[in-house]
């Protein structure tokens, strides 16, 4: 393997950005490239835990591919510092438009080396799958394949606003942490001013959806390349939806879907996961017969809940499934609000109420101290049969506040005969205790109809419609994707609230002031009707 260091790749506007390149000792054989640009610095050696299907070389970086798997096997690869991290000088601006276009010319670049083919594609995980969908937006012409691996795409949706709730937790973590691996570690010797980019600072004062998300976010109507999107069902609260919507919504002609479950990086590693990843790239660099096209188009692993290993795949032939049955779980009020966290208010019934009742609960005030109200809960009854839910969910809901606005927050969580939940594997391999989650700022419930669906509504998040004390009003939850099959005798709970639930992590949100001392009011039932549009899968 030939390693070359610091290479200095010129840009459009006169830029020097600078990548290490590791490619196969071929002598006159051309080879092609996968290829990344991030923040994460090139010369960062990660070590990876210690049951890691691949194991620690010196080589390895976050999130990105193992030079020594992908060169025996005929590719090079390329590793760039983006602009203002790492070696690479000028002004930070992570997952931006200019970062879109750098990584453009990065990829032009190095289809003219004399050792590549002229065919690049691209493969990692979270950011390195990220900047995938805007590149690919650009339609580099070398570009002939992506593979985004749990990559947001939407930097408004998926990751900045949920529901049009600031996202302040892992965005603040990660902005921090970043500049601290700049500015504190060893960049500070050779690059002293990288990383300064303001970005919450920006995120926060864009705080409706914009040119400034949309550029700097997937445009599905100019992703022509082929593309295998790769989720994962843990990666509710940032990555799932881009690769969901990708699946959905990308203007190419080629393209497949995977979900797995477990860690951020242990499915990317596994060997499973790199003989996708090789037979995809075989088949568009290579021109090779892998088969990986004549396999049906979306590949999913079934969660039967509880499991720490990996579940069975299953093919089916589109997203969502086409054998669907689209189930209105309504939401049926039995008694008051309490405090109490295992408390039930109501059951999730397929038979609509034909009264109307009502229930309420104080909304947080995050910015005082004290104990958050926990809202009010739903569950089915027992399951009769093994039920298996899989694929986008909806829910319905009828609310009312004495305040000006009102934040949802529903969880989905897996409830065993015993009363405890079920838990999954988290991304940072942590025990994850909900099936699947959603919000909505009630003052945010403008739909798109044009991109709306009835399993996944689409919000506009372009103005906000205030909450008139007392008036009640619609409001459709987009709910992640999830596959989860609730056992017999299991449960299936919704929790809503007006804060951060169970199996948050550390994708907390920011609340405004606006909510503090409110009173909220869901209504369900009569002319009312509030209720959980679910995706129950018949067997084949």
């Amino acid at each position: 393997m030939i390693v070359e260091k610091d290479v200095q790749i010129p840009l459009r506007d006169g830029t020097l950005l600078y990548g290490d390149v590791f490619r196969p000792d071929g002598g006159e054989e051309r080879f092609p490239v996968i290829m990344n640009i991030g923040p994460y610095m090139k010369d960062k050696l990660w070590v990876p835990p210690p049951d890691l299907e691949e194991k620690p070389n010196p080589y390895m970086n976050w999130e990105t591919v193992n030079p020594l798997w992908w060169c025996p096997r005929g590719y090079a690869l390329l590793r760039v510092d983006t602009r203002g991290s790492g070696k690479s000088p000028g002004k930070s601006d992570p997952s931006s438009y200019q970062e879109a276009l750098d990584a453009y010319d990065c990829i032009e670049w190095v289809a003219k080396r004399p050792w590549c083919n002229g065919n690049v594609g691209t493969c990692g995980i979270s950011y390195h799958a990220a900047f995938q969908w805007r590149v690919a937006g650009l339609q580099p012409p070398s570009l002939k394949a992506i593979m985004p691996w749990e990559g947001r795409a939407d930097q408004y949706r998926d990751q900045a606003y949920h529901g049009g709730i600031f996202a302040i937790g892992f965005i603040a973590r990660w902005a921090n942490n970043n500049t601290a691996l700049h500015l504190l570690g060893k960049p500070r010797a050779y690059n002293p001013d990288s990383f300064d980019n303001n970005l919450l600072w920006n995120y926060m004062r864009n705080s409706l959806d914009s040119e400034y998300w949309r550029k700097n976010s997937a445009r599905w109507d100019r992703i022509t390349v082929p593309v295998y999107s790769v989720g994962n069902w843990g990666g509710s609260s940032m990555h799932l939806r881009g690769n969901t919507e990708a699946y959905l919504c990308a203007a190419s002609q080629n393209k497949k879907l995977r979900i797995h479950s477990g860690t951020h990086y242990h499915p990317f590693h596994s060997e499973e996961g790199r003989i996708d990843q090789l037979r995809w790239f075989d088949h568009w660099l290579k021109g090779m017969a892998t088969g990986i096209m004549d396999e049906p188009p979306v590949k999913l692993e079934i969660r039967t809940g509880g499991s720490r290993k990996p579940y069975p795949v299953r093919f089916e032939d589109d997203w969502p499934i086409p054998r669907t049955q689209w189930t209105k779980f309504f939401l049926r009020i039995d008694r008051a609000g309490s405090e109490d966290p295992k408390a039930v208010e109501g059951e999730l019934t397929r038979t609509a109420p034909q009264k109307l009742e009502k229930v309420s609960y104080r909304q947080s005030a995050p910015s005082r101290p004290g104990t958050m109200p926990r809202g009010v809960s739903f569950e089915t009854p027992p399951m009769t049969e093994d039920t298996e839910v899989t694929g986008p969910i909806v829910l319905n809901l009828w609310v009312s506040s004495t305040g000006e606005d009102m934040d949802i927050f529903a969880t989905l969580r897996n409830i065993g005969p015993d009363g405890k939940d079920l838990y999954e594997v988290g991304q940072q391999d942590e025990p994850l205790q909900c099936v699947t989650k959603g919000w909505l700022r009630a003052s945010h419930r403008k739909l798109d109809p044009e991109k709306s669906f009835p399993y996944r509504p689409y919000h506009a998040h372009d103005e906000r419609w205030w909450l008139k004390p007392g008036e009640v009003v619609e409001c459709q939850v987009e709910i992640w994707p999830t596959s989860m099959v609730f056992r017999k005798g299991h449960k299936l709970r919704l929790d809503i609230s007006p804060a951060d639930g169970v199996g948050t992590q550390h994708f907390t949100h920011f609340h405004a002031d606006y909510n503090a001392g409110a009173e909220s009011t869901i209504h369900a039932g009569g002319d009312k009707q509030s209720y959980l549009l679910l995706p129950i899968i018949p067997p084949k």
